[in-house]
């Protein structure tokens, strides 16, 4: 059993890390830069280290991380997700220093976070992959548009070790190829340091489909059910849902045995999820495997009752997964909704600062994570998301009520929210119907927006004309 594990992340996830430690009675180690020292994951943890007064440099900073393990002497180190949960790099350097790294080995991390090398290997061993190209770099301008007229239009462009919505263009006709090519190579060098971009034929309007894989070091591995993911803005997910309310439970089983093989042909260990594309005739593609815990895992917890988090631990000391396929069944149906503090009416633009009010939304089958408090200072440098509202219910429909309940209770004062947003969403009949798929907020997105509130000033203007026309007749 691990007696101290560290946290290579911070806020929510690191929050959700350390009270999947205390359950398994394990020590949590926090580290966090000097704009986080009043994140509750730094006030949870058992011990705390600041290693950066750079808000970013520390977290990605391997080395300064290892070199922190050592001195706080912790057997594993959990990545979480984003920053250098990926990154085989650090997942090697880890392990290198006889520290337990909590997912799967940096070889895996490698091969499947190179979506070129991981489309070879699925499509060896009989994955479905959607049509497309290897690396188009060494390819003149010319032999490049070759490529996209075989496919055909539309196209996506996609770069080789992107995630995250980041490094993507959508192309429609050739006279925007070289143009987006050339944009998309700009981003991904920026943001993945690999400016190498593939291309796919572009599934129009399809669902997004993921299966959460489990699997041990012993050979031994299952999926734990679906998420649908559909419910996307500009490639990041606002909505979860676990199972998906629309698919029959033939293509569940077709489309979760393809997800084992999947992670099988990759060697795969630990917890992971391969994400599927599913068109209108219910074809399905092998889109990507992230090699990490997901942002939306709470919703998989809420319908197997398995806390993944704790499995992940227990697989990566090496315990053999007792889990079967047949152990694993949904009770009823669970929700995600992604609270960002955005300013909705401005284009979705990060909205940071000081929380005034905070009062979460309860009740029963209501589960929030989060990071923040009331008086908590919301950093400008990082990811938006403040936290995450999970429900469960029965029925998806019950669910659907029960999370925009649960959203009109939710109460957080001092910046902007999604939340009216995402009430919006709830109410709109083809969500509730479940009919919906990734161009659902592209397509509906006016008649989703909230309507704007007005100043307390107003209100009382208001008020005072409206009596005075009543006493005037104005």
């Amino acid at each position: 059993m691990f007696h101290k594990i560290l946290i290579a992340n911070r806020g929510e996830i690191a929050v959700r890390i350390i009270r999947a430690c205390r359950d398994l009675h394990i020590k949590s180690v926090a580290i966090y830069a000097r704009a986080d020292r009043d994140c509750l994951h730094v006030k949870m943890a058992d011990e705390s280290y600041e290693i950066s007064d750079d808000p970013l440099k520390g977290y990605l900073d391997a080395d300064l991380i290892i070199e922190t393990a050592l001195h706080a002497q912790v057997d594993a180190i959990h990545p979480g997700y984003g920053f250098l949960s990926e990154n085989a790099t650090f997942a090697k350097k880890v392990e290198e220093a006889g520290i337990t790294w909590i997912g799967p080995d940096a070889l895996t991390i490698a091969k499947m976070g190179d979506k070129n090398a991981a489309r070879e290997i699925m499509q060896k061993n009989g994955i479905p992959i959607v049509p497309g190209t290897k690396p188009l770099n060494e390819y003149s301008t010319r032999e490049i548009a070759k490529f996209a007229q075989k496919i055909g239009y539309p196209i996506i462009l996609k770069a080789s070790s992107g995630g995250g919505g980041r490094g993507i263009r959508v192309v429609e006709k050739e006279e925007d190829l070289l143009e987006s090519f050339n944009a998309c190579k700009r981003e991904a060098m920026a943001f993945f340091k690999n400016d190498d971009v593939f291309m796919e034929k572009y599934v129009l309007n399809p669902r997004h489909i993921e299966f959460q894989i489990l699997a041990d070091n012993y050979g031994n591995v299952i999926h734990l059910l679906e998420r649908d993911c559909s419910i996307q803005r500009r490639h990041q997910k606002l909505i979860e849902i676990a199972p998906s309310p629309l698919i029959s439970d033939d293509l569940r089983r077709r489309m979760g045995a393809t997800a084992v093989a999947a992670a099988k042909a990759a060697g795969y260990t630990n917890a992971g999820t391969v994400e599927f594309l599913l068109d209108d005739n219910n074809n399905f593609y092998f889109m990507e495997m992230n090699t990490r815990i997901q942002v939306e895992h709470g919703v998989t917890e809420e319908i197997t009752g398995y806390d993944l988090i704790g499995r992940q631990i227990r697989i990566a000391q090496g315990e053999i997964l007792d889990l079967t396929q047949h152990d694993i069944h949904a009770q009823g149906f669970a929700i995600e909704a992604r609270i960002n503090a955005e300013d909705v009416a401005n284009d979705f633009v990060p909205n940071p600062g000081k929380i005034t009010t905070y009062y979460p939304a309860l009740g029963p089958f209501v589960r929030v994570d989060s990071c923040i408090y009331k008086d908590y200072v919301i950093p400008p440098f990082y990811d938006s998301m403040v936290a995450k509202l999970i429900v469960r219910a029965s029925s998806y429909n019950l669910a659907v009520n029960k999370l925009a309940r649960a959203l009109s209770e939710f109460t957080i004062k001092g910046v902007k929210t999604t939340i009216p947003f995402l009430i919006n969403i709830c109410n709109d009949k083809d969500f509730r119907r479940g009919h919906f798929d990734t161009s659902y907020i592209e397509s509906k997105l006016e008649q989703l927006m909230p309507t704007p509130q007005s100043k307390p000033e107003d209100d009382i203007v208001s008020v005072i004309v409206a009596a005075l026309s009543a006493r005037y007749g104005a």
